[in-house]
């Protein structure tokens, strides 16, 4: 094969490019739309459906606990993450589809939580300033000449120290370490959003549209899903309106 470049129409190489860009940004933000669909659909389901909702929780002598099922989507999402991310040379295409949208499906599950804790219209108005906030940092990273790869890494250690900082705040119980790491949180996850965003750009000017990269889009679709969710989660910690 030639590869004399020298040869080569720069705006065809140009074209090419933007084409590769649109092709996996597309699909990976086609595979988020879907999951977040999923997501929405089974929460507002297992919330006000109430056969759905008793499967959640048992009452027992002491009064209304949290039932099996209830523990078990509880920490499932999590193990679906595991699996995609370790899984991901052996999973087939096919399969790696299956358990992202089944980890949707479950974590929406996991989040019907919020509709008994949260009034709906505060979630409502939450949900619609994460996709706005989202929006906003996806367009950045995608626009941006920037090199985000020094952000991305600071983001991932404060991110790390979130983690270790609420698994303390599970045994201290303390409401100004709490409103603290919201307020970290949303930081972190909407720089995260740009820095992913622009990584999965930079990623798809090698797209040679064969199956790996057609995984990486679903793999990209489960980062920017994650990033936009936990957005949206500190966002109510921070501004959801609780119900009496």
């Amino acid at each position: 094969m030639d590869n004399n470049f020298r040869s080569t129409n720069i705006n065809n190489i140009q074209d090419a490019t933007i084409v590769n860009q649109t092709t996996l940004l597309r699909s990976v933000f086609s595979w988020m739309t879907l999951a977040l669909a999923m997501t929405t659909a089974s929460s507002l389901m297992f919330a006000f459906v109430p056969d759905l909702l008793r499967l959640l929780f048992t009452e027992t002598e002491t009064g209304v606990q949290m039932s099996t099922l209830a523990w078990v989507v509880m920490f499932a999402p999590l193990g679906f993450v595991l699996l995609m991310s370790f899984g991901f040379n052996k999973l087939s295409y096919p399969a790696l589809i299956g358990v992202f949208l089944a980890y949707a499906a479950v974590n929406g599950i996991s989040l019907s939580f919020i509709f008994i804790v949260y009034n709906l219209g505060s979630i409502i108005n939450v949900f619609l300033s994460s996709v706005a906030l989202f929006a906003v940092m996806a367009i950045a990273g995608y626009t941006t000449k920037t090199d985000l790869t020094k952000m991305g890494s600071l983001l991932m250690i404060g991110l790390i120290g979130i983690v270790i900082a609420s698994l303390i705040n599970m045994f201290t119980h303390s409401d100004t370490m709490s409103y603290i790491c919201s307020i970290l949180g949303v930081i972190i996850f909407t720089g995260l959003t740009a820095y992913d965003v622009q990584k999965i750009k930079n990623l798809s000017n090698e797209d040679d549209g064969s199956t790996p990269f057609k995984k990486m889009a679903i793999m990209g679709a489960l980062t920017l899903y994650l990033d936009f969710i936990n957005i949206f989660l500190y966002l109510l910690r921070l501004f959801g309106g609780r119900k009496d």
